[in-house]
C-alpha cells in the first residue's frame, strides 16, 4: 500500500506529463480554417469594362447627332435594324455572287490562312538564316529594305499575271505582304541572343540543329510571335483591299458590291465586322504569345 501511495519523483513527473498531454494537444491544435472568401476587385473590373463602354457610347452618340437630320448616311438605329436582318441568315446562298456575310467572312479568312501560312513557312526559317549567318544577312537585307515598303496592291497585278486567276493572286498578295514582319523580327531575335550562349554551344560542340532547337528557338520565340501578330494584322488589311479589286466571294468584295448597290448601312456593318474579326485575331495571338512566354 505504501508503494501505491508514495511514488518516486520521476514517476510523478511522468504522470503529470501524461495528464497534461491532452490539454496541451488541445491548446496547440490548429484552429479549423475558415473557408476562403473570393474577393472581387470591383474597381479593377470597372476600370476594365467602363472605359470601352463609354468610348463606344460616345461614338454612337456623335454618330446619332450627325445623322439626326437625315440624309444618305444611316442613323445608328437604322444600321442596327439592318444588322439584325443581315445576321438573321448569314449563310444563305443564292448564287456565286450573292451569298450571306458569313460565307464572305469565311472565304476571306480562308485566303488569309493560306497566304499567312505560306508566309510563316518561308519567313520564319529565312529569318533564322539571316540572323544566324552574317553573309546571308548582308546578301538579303538590301532586298528586304527594297521590297518591304512596296504597297500591297502593287503586288496584285503580278499575281494576276502569273496565276491567271483572282483567288491565287489574292493569296499571293497576302503572302508577299505578311512575310516581311516575320523575317525581320525573327532575324532581330536571333541577333540578340547573348553571345555567351553560342560560345558554350561551340565549346560543347553542339550541332547546328541543336543550337537552333535548344538555344535559339526559345530565345527568339517572343520576337517571332511579335512578327506573327504584325503579319496577321497586315494580312487582314490586305485581303479586304485585294478582294475589292479581284471580285468573287469575300468580305472585301461584299463591301464593294454593297457600295455599288448604294447600301451604306451594310458598308458600316462590314466595317464593324472587319474590325471585330481583326480584334479577335489579335487577342488569339496575344494569348498564344503569353502561353509561350518565358518571362516570369
Amino acid at each position: 500500500m505504501v508503494s501505491a501511495v508514495f511514488h518516486s519523483p520521476r514517476e510523478a513527473l511522468d504522470a503529470a506529463t501524461e495528464a497534461a498531454a491532452p490539454t496541451t494537444a488541445k491548446v496547440n491544435a490548429p484552429a479549423a480554417r475558415a473557408p476562403a472568401v473570393l474577393r472581387i476587385d470591383w474597381r479593377a473590373v470597372w476600370m476594365r469594362v467602363l472605359p470601352p463602354v463609354l468610348g463606344l457610347a460616345l461614338l454612337v452618340a456623335v454618330w446619332a447627332v450627325l445623322t439626326q437630320k437625315g440624309g444618305s448616311f444611316p442613323t445608328p438605329l437604322q444600321t442596327w435594324e439592318a444588322a439584325v436582318k443581315l445576321f438573321s441568315d448569314p449563310f444563305y446562298s443564292k448564287g456565286p455572287n450573292d451569298q450571306g456575310i458569313g460565307w464572305n467572312i469565311l472565304f476571306s479568312l480562308q485566303r488569309v490562312a493560306l497566304g499567312f501560312g505560306l508566309a510563316a513557312a518561308v519567313g520564319i526559317p529565312l529569318g533564322f538564316i539571316i540572323g544566324r549567318f552574317e553573309f546571308a544577312n548582308r546578301m538579303v537585307s538590301p532586298l528586304i529594305s527594297l521590297l518591304k515598303p512596296v504597297s500591297p496592291l502593287a503586288w496584285l497585278p503580278i499575281g494576276l499575271l502569273v496565276f491567271k486567276s483572282a483567288n491565287p493572286a489574292a493569296i499571293w498578295t497576302i503572302f508577299i505582304c505578311s512575310i516581311w514582319p516575320m523575317v525581320v523580327n525573327t532575324a532581330v531575335g536571333v541577333q540578340r541572343v547573348p553571345q555567351d550562349y553560342l560560345n558554350v554551344a561551340r565549346v560543347l560542340k553542339l550541332s547546328e540543329w541543336k543550337v537552333i532547337t535548344k538555344i535559339l528557338f526559345p530565345a527568339v520565340l517572343p520576337y517571332m510571335l511579335t512578327g506573327v501578330r504584325l503579319s496577321v494584322g497586315t494580312a487582314w488589311l490586305v485581303i479586304v483591299a485585294a478582294e475589292m479589286l479581284t471580285g468573287g466571294v469575300g468580305i472585301g468584295f461584299w463591301v464593294w458590291d454593297e457600295w455599288n448597290n448604294l447600301n451604306v448601312a451594310h458598308i458600316i456593318i462590314a466595317i464593324f465586322v472587319i474590325g471585330i474579326v481583326g480584334l479577335l485575331l489579335e487577342w488569339l495571338l496575344i494569348s498564344i504569345a503569353k502561353r509561350f512566354s518565358f518571362e516570369d
